[in-house]
């Protein structure tokens, strides 16, 4: 498991899941993030995005794609 300060890494999110949305995004209009809580994908998130609130678990652990690259990878 991987931490940013306290906040912990979805087992779900790895890095080929997190290249593969970063390159779709490259290829299209989508701006693709992740929640880091519960593994949920999110779409309109800057790729610096980071703490924006997640529609499916309420916390506010979703981070740009780009950004969990930087910070997890």
């Amino acid at each position: 498991t991987v931490f940013k300060g306290k906040q912990r890494v979805h087992p779900s999110i790895t890095s080929e899941r997190v290249c593969d949305a970063i390159e779709d995004s490259y290829n299209g209009l989508s701006n693709p993030g992740f929640c880091l809580s519960c593994g949920a994908d999110h779409d309109e998130c800057e790729p610096d995005a980071e703490d924006y609130q997640c529609y499916e678990c309420d916390q506010h652990a979703v981070m740009g794609a780009e950004n969990v690259l930087v910070w997890f990878m």
